[in-house]
């Protein structure tokens, strides 16, 4: 694995062979500006197929990608004169994305992805031009690509051609300043030569699941962060609310063994131990049972959890995977294939019930921030947790945007993959949509992290005022850290905007777990 070999190299290097690669290595690139190497076996795997692909392309038989045109216009055979046009056509005409530029990270996510897939020597790519690509990520160089020109079925084509069209010295490039300037000038900077397509690379560059599975990953890396938060900030409403953590004991998730469930639980089960406000202040109030928010908190984060780890699971095998087509196969003295891997629905599926999931967590969070909220069902906190209700407001408006983003995560939950435009004269006519489930996925992270910040601003602000009772060490390590971190406790409004952005930064950043951790020990 691409991780394994990595580790080998050095200095933060990834190392590409021919298997896949892991999500770490993905992450690292993508965010972490990780260089990328390519090995000895992937160069001759690469010098493999593309013999083989020279061999077809010698032949008077139409090969499709190597000596036809493309989609409905594969029925032209195409001469050799021909053919370099051929390929530059492709990633120039497909190139036609529109709408605002697409996150840096995303498009590095795409291209370290569709050179980990050429790797593989199942593609027929050169390797010079596999090392070019390399070299694009290695300089810091990031393709202009929009928002909008993928169906997700023949690969993410558009964003992939905007990415091969810089390789060709054509069409404008981030710097590593972040100067968006013309691709040609930021490659002679940097020593890159554009490159000179032969037979079949330019489709080979365009045609894999590579943006939307770069989007999966990079959501389930900021997932699995935020649904540890979520836990943290649930428990600390619990305690908020002086609700009990006896449903939280092991043996009642043990009974419906879910193991994300469990998870959820004993987490929250961590960051509450020592606390003197979970379940002894109800003589007031008596409840039997608390309400489904808090009471079904494990439940609902678990079934994320789980989900989590079964879109984990549909990146894993994608990331072994080599998406093409033609495909290369080296067997029986080798062949190229037609095929239909490039169809984005796996990876499509996942995406969307990752949204739905993910705006579950959201709705659950609101309902506890409304109840903390609410004089008549919060237990003896003040209305809207105000200084001075009436006069103050509280905040009552930090729950407003916190519905506002609810309402949108539950619109974002629609299903994409369940849509389909026929395109290309009805050659492509079953599509998958695997890039738009990834870009609304994206827009859902973004919201569920200002959802838990404002709950956590919430929490931690009641706990406060319950003044005489001893919050859990957890909940006093998290509290110390917000206010550290600028994000301010009860007392008179104020501009309450600045504080949820801190609040934001702390559950994004991670310092929120970070906090937790120093006392309980790592999450789950």
């Amino acid at each position: 694995m691409g991780g394994s070999v990595g580790a080998e190299a050095g200095s933060g290097a990834v190392v590409l062979g021919t298997a896949g690669v892991t999500a770490a290595d993905v992450v690292a690139v993508a965010r972490g500006g990780a260089r990328v190497e390519l090995a000895g076996e992937a160069v001759e795997a690469l010098a493999a197929a593309r013999r083989i692909v020279d061999a077809l392309a010698a032949r008077p038989e139409p090969v499709y990608g190597v000596s036809t045109g493309f989609g409905a216009l594969a029925t032209r055979h195409i001469g050799h004169e021909l053919r370099a046009q051929l390929q530059r056509n492709i990633v120039r005409s497909h190139a036609a994305g529109m709408g605002p530029r697409v996150e840096r990270e995303v498009v590095r996510a795409l291209m370290f992805l569709r050179l980990r897939t050429v790797c593989s020597g199942h593609t027929g790519v050169r390797p010079e031009v596999a090392q070019s690509m390399a070299d694009l990520l290695n300089a810091g160089i990031t393709p202009v690509v929009h928002e909008y020109g993928s169906l997700g079925c023949s690969g993410d084509l558009a964003p992939l051609a905007h990415c091969a069209l810089a390789l060709l010295g054509e069409g404008e490039a981030e710097g590593p300043d972040g100067t968006v300037r013309p691709a040609a000038e930021l490659l002679a900077e940097h020593g890159i030569a554009p490159v000179e397509l032969h037979e079949k690379e330019g489709l080979a560059l365009l045609n894999g699941t590579d943006g939307m599975l770069g989007m999966l990953i990079l959501a389930l890396a900021d997932l699995e962060l935020l649904y540890r938060g979520a836990d943290i900030t649930a428990a600390l409403s619990l305690e908020a609310l002086l609700g009990t953590d006896k449903v939280l004991a092991p043996e009642l998730h043990a009974i419906r063994p879910h193991p994300g469930q469990a998870a959820a639980a004993a987490n929250m089960l961590k960051v509450l131990a020592g606390s003197g406000l979970t379940g002894h202040h109800q003589d007031d109030s008596p409840r039997v049972q608390d309400a489904y928010s808090v009471r079904c908190a494990p439940q609902v984060a678990g079934a994320g959890r789980d989900t989590i780890a079964y879109a984990r699971t549909v990146a894993e095998r994608e990331l072994a995977a080599a998406i093409d087509n033609p495909v290369v196969l080296r067997d029986g003295g080798g062949r190229a294939e037609s095929n239909g891997n490039f169809h984005g629905a796996p990876v499509a599926y996942v995406l969307d019930f990752l949204a739905v999931a993910a705006a579950d967590l959201g709705s659950i969070a609101e309902r506890r921030t409304d109840r903390l909220l609410d004089k008549n069902r919060s237990h003896g906190l003040p209305p809207f947790l105000a200084d001075d209700p009436g006069v103050d407001s509280g905040l009552m408006l930090a729950q407003y945007t916190q519905a506002a983003l609810v309402g949108e995560m539950k619109r974002l939950a629609v299903p994409a993959s369940a849509d389909s435009i026929p395109s290309s004269a009805m050659q492509e006519d079953h599509v998958s949509m695997g890039w738009s489930a990834a870009r609304k996925l994206r827009t859902a992270v973004g919201s569920l992290t200002r959802i838990l910040a404002v709950e956590l601003y919430a929490a931690t602000r009641a706990i406060e005022l319950r003044e005489g009772l001893e919050p859990a060490p957890a909940a006093r390590a998290v509290i110390a850290a917000a206010r550290a971190a600028g994000i301010q406790g009860p007392g008179p409004d104020r501009h309450v905007s600045p504080d949820l952005a801190l609040a934001e930064e702390f559950v994004r950043g991670g310092a929120l777990v970070a906090a937790a951790e120093s006392v309980t020990g790592p999450l789950a």
